[in-house]
C-alpha cells in the first residue's frame, strides 16, 4: 500500500532528505506543482513565470508513517511564519504550501497548523497555505535526491539558514 504527500518549504533539494530518511518513505520525488506551463523545466520555474512552486512528492506506506507525522516532519524543515520564500530562497516558486490530495490531509494539515499557531512557539503569525493538490511535475534527473550526488553544495544550501533555523526553533520538538 503507498500514499502520496506534496510539499513546499523552499528550494526542493532541501526537502528531500528529511523524509528520505524516514521508515515508511518509498521514494521522494523532487519537482514543481501549482503552476499554469505543462512541463516546466528548473529554468521556466525559477524565472518566476510559470506559477509552479518547487516541492517534494513523498511516496510513503501509511501503515509505517502517517501523514499526520509527515506534516510534523514538513513543519520542522520550515519557517511558517515566512509566505515569501524559505531563508535565502525568495519568491513565489519558493513559497510554503502543504498540497493537499483530499479532505482528510486537509483536516490533518489544518489541525496542526491551528495546533502550531495556537502553540506560541512563534511571535509571527503561521503564514504556510493549505491548498488542493494540483499536478505534479518532476524535476530534472539533475534536482533528484541531490543532498546524495551533491553534499557540499547541499551543505552550503543548508548554512544558507535553513540548519540554524531548525536547530533554533525545531530541536527541542524533534519528537512531536
Amino acid at each position: 500500500m503507498e500514499e502520496t504527500a506534496i510539499f513546499a518549504g523552499g528550494c526542493f533539494w532541501c526537502m528531500v532528505k528529511p523524509f528520505d530518511t524516514m521508515p515508511g518513505i518509498k521514494k521522494v520525488i523532487s519537482g514543481y506543482t501549482g503552476g499554469h506551463v505543462a512541463n516546466p523545466t528548473y529554468e521556466q520555474v525559477s524565472s518566476h513565470t510559470t506559477g509552479h512552486t518547487e516541492a517534494v512528492k513523498v511516496i510513503f506506506d501509511p501503515e509505517t508513517i502517517s501523514y499526520k507525522r509527515l506534516v510534523q516532519i514538513y513543519w520542522q524543515q520550515t519557517d511558517p511564519t515566512d509566505a515569501m520564500g524559505q531563508f535565502q530562497d525568495r519568491g513565489d516558486n519558493y513559497r510554503p504550501v502543504i498540497f493537499v490530495k483530499d479532505d482528510v490531509q486537509r483536516k490533518i494539515a489544518e489541525a496542526s497548523r491551528n495546533a502550531l499557531a495556537e502553540s506560541g512557539m512563534f511571535d509571527d503569525p503561521i503564514v504556510t497555505k493549505i491548498e488542493d493538490a494540483k499536478l505534479f511535475y518532476p524535476a530534472e534527473p539533475e534536482h533528484q535526491q541531490f543532498y546524495k550526488k551533491n553534499p557540499l553544495r547541499f551543505q552550503m544550501e543548508e548554512a544558507g539558514g535553513r540548519a540554524k533555523f531548525v536547530k533554533t526553533h525545531w530541536q527541542v520538538n524533534k519528537t512531536n
